[in-house]
């Protein structure tokens, strides 16, 4: 057997960072989230705040040179390719497309990619709200006008399907959907693009549905939860999706915290936003990331760069402290053995995230940590070679 190496991850990328009308509008002219990135600042004693890019400084994804160079660092990283979010909202209505437009026009970089489509409403909660918007705004309300929006929404992207570039599971086009579950009909959906991929020279779709692995928290389901996290992989998998990606922090969060912290938490929040700071110690979280679901072959776990919204939310965020390359290591390596029984194939691990700078999940370089994350996931999933070898 060829070498292989002991993950294939695929980083998530936020095409955000160039101005558009809809962010000149609600949070003024030129608005990216290098802005709230920028003005962030400590909240506690130790807290990493604000974070600065090193390599490629602010940048602005309108220039070719700015993605090249993110491909060259994800290279670097042993990162198999981006997987870009992709914005439609129905009625032909997108937003943030351009980078990822440019990068399949100009067939720079020549890099592997695929697509995530974000099933969400976007409102002045989507970046920070600023403070001349006085309540919630509807921007884009997400809409499912139903077959025939489908069918423009498969041609719109079908230059990005036939390019060589786009990444294959199975010998099927990677296709994730976030929040499946907002979807009417996804099983007619996911028919539907099959059949329109066969009738234009391709192989079909292999559709992965990313959600969040814990459901509510219930009374019956508080006493087994990692037999809820299960049922509830399964339950996307009912709907036809061909795997599930999975996101593990309110299932960290709980087995970190406890109940009663997450209970009295909430409460607290919601009656007196920003009271309370609800930060945990990264390291604490990765030790309790995976549930047992995650090493099904046809579940992707994910790995979390890092995680600290308070640039976006201020006090309101939620934190993880001790997010250093080492603990990233540590965080690595779980990722890595949840796969590492699976086939080659499906040894997929999403990373999140490439550049959520807003968010504290990226791999940039910064000023304080430089590259050291990219080296120590390159080191991470180095190839190998047999599944037997691996295991020596």
């Amino acid at each position: 057997m060829e070498s292989a190496k002991k993950a294939r991850v695929i980083a998530l990328y936020l095409p955000q960072y160039h101005p558009v009308a809809e962010n000149d509008k609600y949070w003024g002219k030129g608005f990216t989230e290098w802005t709230n990135v920028a003005k962030a600042k400590p909240l506690f004693r130790g807290h990493y705040q604000p974070r600065i890019p090193a390599d490629l400084g602010f940048y602005d994804l309108r220039l070719p040179q700015v993605r090249k160079a993110q491909a060259e660092l994800a290279k670097e990283a042993g990162i198999e390719g981006f997987c870009y979010w992709h914005y439609w909202f129905g009625n032909g209505k997108e937003v943030l497309q351009m980078p990822f437009d440019e990068v399949v026009k100009s067939g720079e970089p020549d890099f592997p990619f695929c697509l995530g489509w974000a099933l969400h409403d976007w409102t002045t909660k989507t970046w920070e709200k600023g403070s001349s918007i006085a309540k919630d705004t509807m921007i884009f309300k997400q809409e499912f006008p139903g077959e025939e929006d489908d069918i423009k929404h498969f041609y719109r992207l079908l230059d990005a399907f036939k390019d060589k570039r786009y990444i294959k599971i199975d010998g099927k086009l990677l296709f994730s959907i976030l929040v499946p579950r907002a979807m009417p009909e996804p099983k007619r959906f996911m028919d539907l693009w099959n059949r329109l991929a066969k009738e234009n020279g391709l192989p079909g779709f292999h559709f992965v549905g990313i959600i969040d692995s814990m459901p509510t928290i219930t009374k019956d389901n508080i006493k087994n939860i990692d037999k809820a996290v299960d049922e509830n992989i399964s339950g996307i998998k009912a709907l036809g999706f061909d795997a599930v990606g999975t996101t593990d922090q309110k299932y960290a969060e709980l087995k970190t915290g406890g109940k009663l912290r997450k209970v009295c938490f909430a409460a607290v929040r919601k009656l007196f936003p920003g009271a309370l700071l609800d930060k945990f110690d990264y390291s604490k979280i990765i030790d309790n990331f995976y549930s047992p679901s995650d090493k099904r072959d046809d579940v992707y776990p994910q790995l979390l760069a890092g995680w600290d919204r308070s640039p976006r939310s201020g006090k309101k965020a939620i934190i993880y402290y001790n997010n250093t390359p080492e603990t990233f290591e540590k965080a690595a390596k779980k990722a890595v053995k949840c796969v590492e029984d699976k086939a080659p194939e499906h040894r997929i691990v999403f990373l999140n995230s490439w550049n959520e700078w807003g968010e504290g999940a990226y791999m940039e370089p910064d000023l304080k940590y430089g590259k050291r994350k990219i080296k120590v996931l390159c080191k991470v999933i180095d190839r190998v070679g047999t599944r037997n070898d691996e295991k020596k």
